[in-house]
């Protein structure tokens, strides 16, 4: 996966889901290192593949650590295993309180390839340890692989 936007790079792991049924994360270890939510869609297939990334990690910047700066138009390129690129464009981003996670909106069924990116954002909570926002952002496939 690559933002030229925002000039980052990174392989992708597959997540699946924790005991609590929530999407897995990264190693928070690498804080460069994206995830692909392995049990939906694979980016440029028909519905919504998850990707997400930390905005940081043992106090160093994260993969998605300016996703937020991400605007329409923006792309988002995905090499996918079987050589092909999928070539995706930002149509929207949005930042949403943790407590307020608009599930819906972001595993929504598409008759359209799209991709969701997600961080964290907002305030860190020093309490909890968490910050108590989240970054999503919607692209859909513009370039079939």
């Amino acid at each position: 996966m690559s933002i030229p936007a925002l000039d980052v790079a990174s392989s992708l792991v597959p997540l699946g889901l924790t005991a609590d049924q929530t999407l897995e994360v990264p190693p928070v270890e690498d804080p460069m290192q994206a995830g692909w939510y392995s049990l939906g869609p694979t980016p440029g297939e028909t519905g919504v593949a998850v990707i997400v990334g930390h905005v940081d990690g043992y106090h160093e910047p994260g993969i998605f650590y300016q996703l937020y700066q991400l605007k329409r138009g923006d792309q988002v390129l995905i090499t996918r295993q079987d050589g092909g690129t999928a070539r995706f464009a930002v149509y929207r981003t949005a930042q949403v309180d943790k407590t307020d996670f608009p599930t819906d909106q972001v595993y929504a069924a598409t008759s359209r390839p799209e991709l969701r990116l997600i961080t964290c954002g907002g305030n860190f909570d020093r309490r909890s340890g968490n910050y108590t926002d989240n970054i999503i952002v919607f692209a859909a496939l513009t370039v079939p692989h």
